[in-house]
């Protein structure tokens, strides 16, 4: 059966393609594994994906999109085989990110160093608590995106999303690296872009996505 991740933030540019090309691209290097990009027309997801196809990376990895969440649950059926499915959710709550919650069994919740972020991530959470009450065995993580754990303005935010979210983040957080956003554009992963600290962000973040899921 396979393990569920969704992908969900409502504030537009707070990293969730990121997290999902990246962990999609090194998850698929040895499991059977599907990337669903929920965010339609914007579509970055299948956007990395098509340059990926042209240059013969996709190796393993399937690429599906679901614009509603009856076509997502639909590609789901599909994905059974697979051991892992990522689906990557839009930026707002519509049915088709109610429905992400409802069938993943790991939410990552992508949280940049901004109080607008946090703001935005507080009304998320109120949604994912209410999905818990039907399936209280779901996940969820934040995950630090364009993280600069040296300045003091990040500190300080860890420390409020500590106290004020009250949701546990991944010991691996992805760093503000042009890395990510070069990658993306090519359709590969940081770790296949060359850039040793992010190729040690990834697959730090598979690893530890890996056994959270294994319980």
């Amino acid at each position: 059966m396979s393990k569920v991740i969704g992908v969900v933030q409502l504030k537009g540019g707070a990293g969730r393609s990121t997290v999902a090309t990246n962990l999609a691209a090194e998850l698929a290097r040895s499991h059977k594994t599907a990337l669903v990009d929920c965010d339609i027309p914007q579509g970055t997801c299948a956007s990395w994906y098509s340059v990926r196809e042209q240059e013969n990376k996709a190796g393993e990895l399937t690429l599906e999109t679901a614009q509603g969440h009856q076509e997502l649950l639909a590609v789901l059926d599909k994905l059974e085989s697979y051991e892992y499915v990522i689906l990557d959710a839009p930026p707002r709550i519509a049915e088709v990110t109610r429905a992400i919650l409802m069938v993943s069994d790991l939410l990552l919740v992508p949280l940049g160093a901004s109080a607008a972020e946090i703001w935005a991530t507080t009304d998320l959470l109120d949604t994912i608590e209410e999905a818990e009450k039907e399936r209280p065995q779901i996940l969820t993580r934040i995950v630090w995106n364009k993280y600069r754990g040296y300045t003091k303005s990040a500190q300080e935010l860890t420390k409020a999303v500590r106290k004020e979210l009250k949701v546990p983040a991944l010991v691996t957080r992805l760093g503000y690296r042009v890395a990510y956003s070069e990658a993306l554009a090519r359709g590969l992963s940081a770790a296949e872009w060359g850039d040793k600290n992010a190729r040690e962000e990834v697959l730090a973040l598979s690893r530890e996505v890996q056994k959270l899921l294994r319980g």
